[in-house]
């Protein structure tokens, strides 16, 4: 194991300003920082945050356009039908209420909007043509068009690139070394894959996971090197919401500090890129919460989640605006 150094956050810093990569041994340095030293990582990430992303807060909302009853057996996931929970089943909604939701979101402040059906992919071609044209209807809104559709083939993003899809949403979850533990019924190279298909149809790639699934520090490490890799350029950080049916509903919280300095350290790993925090961040950062932006993170999801409620859209805008940012 490194040992924790006073001097990694400084020397990375340093080196992160200059146009330096973060390599595995420093990120896992940064990881073993305690105490005061802790609070130099958040102020740092910060400085890393406005050097390379300024002071705007791009912000998403989602619709649970299609809900449960998933093939797909995550460990995490409220939809599985492998899971006894107590979340709603119901097909892909009207484009009128794709539209609707859409529509919300604009009034929160979104600029993105996601459409997010649960299920391995879409197989017909009645849903597809229906999603291509929400995306339409978002885009006709004013705002960016994303989904999140699962394991699609290339043929079938490029029919919703032409339609207007501006960027696709495809999670790796976690760590490679990690994944097995956490999914058995498809692999993460076929995550990668999906999003490679993304990249060469020259799509914004979105990309991320969840965090307190009882990976380790190391695992998290290694997701964000695989991310930097892809070069995705929006990398979600989700904080898993323990629900009851699924195999990690007895799982503990992950801290407010743990999870700030796993921010801070996809920040140093991914200095460019944009990272937002989604679900959870209420449940895992409490009072803490405001301290996402100063541990790196330029952008956030606003509104309710897929099966959970989210923070109140108007405290959330107050709250950008108290810490000197924009949307």
């Amino acid at each position: 194991m490194v040992a924790q150094s006073p001097t990694a956050v400084p020397q990375a810093l340093k080196s992160v300003l200059s146009g330096g990569r973060l390599d595995i041994t420093s990120a896992v340095a940064m990881s073993l920082v305690q105490g005061p030293d802790l609070w130099d990582l958040f102020a740092a990430a910060g400085r890393v945050r406005e050097h390379f992303r300024g002071s705007s807060i791009d912000i998403c909302s989602i619709v649970n356009a299609k809900s449960g009853a998933c093939s797909e057996d995550c460990a995490y996931c409220a939809q599985s039908a492998h899971h006894s929970t107590a979340a709603p089943i119901y097909p892909l909604i009207s484009t009128e209420d794709i539209s609707k939701a859409a529509q919300s979101a604009k009034k929160n402040g979104a600029r993105r909007f996601c459409i997010v059906t649960s299920g391995r992919g879409i197989d017909s071609l009645e849903d597809l043509e229906k999603i291509a044209q929400g995306v339409r209807l978002v885009r006709e809104l004013g705002l960016l068009p994303c989904a999140t559709l699962g394991t699609l083939t290339r043929d079938q993003l490029s029919f919703l690139k032409d339609a207007g899809l501006d960027r696709y949403h495809h999670n790796i979850e976690t760590s490679r070394s990690y994944f097995s533990r956490i999914c058995t019924t498809h692999s993460f190279d076929e995550r990668l894959e999906v999003l490679g298909s993304a990249r060469s149809l020259r799509l914004s790639a979105c990309s991320g996971g969840i965090f307190g699934m009882g990976e380790t520090m190391e695992d998290r490490i290694q997701m964000a090197f695989t991310l930097r890799e892809l070069d995705v350029d929006s990398v979600p950080i989700n904080f898993l919401m323990p629900i009851a049916g699924t195999p990690l509903e007895n799982i503990s919280v992950i801290s407010p500090l743990e999870a700030l300095q796993s921010i801070a350290l996809f920040r140093f790993i991914l200095p460019n890129k944009e990272i937002r925090v989604c679900a959870g961040r209420g449940t895992a950062l409490g009072r803490l919460h405001p301290l996402i932006f100063t541990a790196g993170a330029d952008g956030f999801m606003i509104g309710n989640y897929l099966t959970t409620s989210g923070l109140d859209p108007t405290e959330d805008l107050a709250m950008i605006r108290d810490l000197g940012l924009q949307v």
